[in-house]
């Protein structure tokens, strides 16, 4: 078995491993980089679908413009002029409530005046000014409902659909929002830490709501455009790393290769299956949530809002976790006389429900939306999308998990992991994670976390 040797490896060619290597040709492209994937394509859980005029994604359906490494990424492989932007502030953004469709208001003075919740509930959330932060993890659920409220759960639970398919019972509000969770224990209060760090703000972080973006045939675009010049060796499974005196030994079912770095840029799981024999983590994997995408396209006496979509919370006890409407936010996502939707089915609450065929499925989808949209019978084209990847979930055990790969980085500086799961799932997350390592490698040190970022929650 002959061993070839590299500046570094990164197993991987997801978006995190991408990113990485584009990081790296742009600031030190004398470096040889090396990348290795099981699949036969490279992008993972990003992945884009067109048939017939119709196009969607199997992945994620966009990231904001909000995230200085992600701006830099697109500009790199210069795609800046192919970006098409859906800005938050022009589409709304609905919650069933109450079998209903109401328009959640995305400003503090609108959400005042707003119906979606009343006047007592409306003020319970002013008793997160005298609620002392708790000092250990809590779930979402316990602690939203801690500080604001139990009517405030319902949107939660749906922002929390939105971004994980998840459960808010048993997702970690330490592992999933760790900056609002810093200032909340900073300031004793997330309302007053939030008002303190609005006035530290430029003015250019106050220029109004960030945009979504993709482009023209898709999120796939971007990644096709990070591999295209990338030495990508494609359908090889890692099945070992090990410590070298000379960095790490990656080894496949034919080869034996060797770096100075290595870069797993994997989702947890797999990562863990590597990185186990050389020290144990505190869980042997996470959950995922699994999700179904079902197109259907109707036509033209199809009224949709100018929207992004909707979201469902549990409580709705809908078929559906929430529907996109495609061809409302980005162009020539269908023909010009349809109108199309992809509604989500599954998650980590209705793993069951993958189990209906396709037929199965795309008729209770229907009937779930037809009342909330006055949908005709039956839709012009119909497809389902069952993604291969899941969606990590972040829940009770992750910041341990957290922990036990930082005490392992520091044990091996030249080691790093990162990927989908691991700082969290949305695309400007694995990007600028993915900066922050190609910034390691290239100063051959690891530079500290530093503040955590508050995430924006948006419906």
């Amino acid at each position: 078995m002959s061993t070839n040797h590299y500046d570094v490896i990164i197993v991987g060619s997801g978006l995190s491993g991408l990113s990485v290597a584009q990081f790296l040709k742009d600031t030190h492209p004398d470096l040889n980089v090396f990348l290795l994937e099981k699949e036969p394509r490279p992008g993972g859980a990003v992945r884009s679908y067109l048939q017939e005029e119709y196009q969607a994604e199997w992945g994620p359906h966009g990231f904001l413009d909000n995230n200085p490494a992600g701006r830099e990424l697109i500009n790199s492989v210069g795609l800046q002029d192919q970006v098409q932007l859906a800005p938050l502030g022009n589409f709304a953004r609905f919650i069933c409530r109450h079998g209903q469709l109401a328009e959640l208001p995305q400003h503090p003075k609108k959400f005042l005046i707003s119906p979606i919740l009343s006047m007592p509930a409306k003020l319970r959330l002013l008793a997160d000014l005298w609620t002392k932060p708790c000092p250990t993890d809590q779930t979402i659920g316990q602690w939203a409902g801690r500080r604001f409220g139990k009517a405030i759960l319902p949107l939660v639970d749906a922002a929390i659909t939105g971004t994980f398919a998840g459960d808010y019972e048993k997702l970690s509000i330490d592992a999933v929002m760790p900056g609002l969770r810093q200032l909340e224990k900073q300031y004793g209060s997330v309302l007053r830490g939030l008002k303190n760090k609005k006035k530290g703000q430029t003015a250019a972080k106050k220029a109004g709501l960030p945009a979504m973006q993709n482009f023209p045939h898709g999120m796939e675009q971007l990644t096709d455009a990070l591999a295209r010049g990338k030495k990508i060796q494609f359908q090889t499974e890692v099945a070992q790393v090990t410590m070298v005196e000379q960095g790490w030994r990656v080894v496949t079912a034919d080869a034996s290769y060797q770096a100075d770095r290595l870069v797993l840029a994997l989702p947890v799981n797999q990562a863990l299956q590597l990185l186990t024999p050389l020290t144990t983590p505190p869980v042997p994997a996470i959950p995922v949530a699994r999700l179904a995408n079902v197109l259907m396209a109707y036509g033209p006496e199809t009224k949709i809002p100018k929207a992004f979509g909707f979201l469902a919370p549990e409580c709705e006890q809908r078929f559906c976790l929430g529907a996109m409407f495609s061809s409302a936010m980005f162009p020539d996502r269908c023909p010009q006389d349809t109108v199309l939707i992809e509604a989500l089915v599954g998650g980590r609450r209705h793993p069951e429900r993958l189990e209906l065929n396709d037929a199965e499925l795309v008729a209770r989808v229907h009937a779930d939306l037809q009342p909330l949209l006055n949908l005709p019978t039956p839709p012009r084209f119909s497809k389902v999308l069952r993604p291969a990847h899941g969606i990590p979930q972040l829940e009770m055990n992750h910041p341990a998990l957290l922990t036990w790969r930082a005490d392992l980085e520091g044990q091996h500086p030249n080691l790093h992991v990162i990927g989908f799961g691991w700082d969290g799932i949305g695309m400007n997350e694995m990007i600028s994670a993915a900066r922050k390592v190609a910034d390691d490698i290239a100063c051959q040190t690891r530079q500290a976390g530093g503040e955590k970022e508050v995430k924006p929650i948006y419906f």
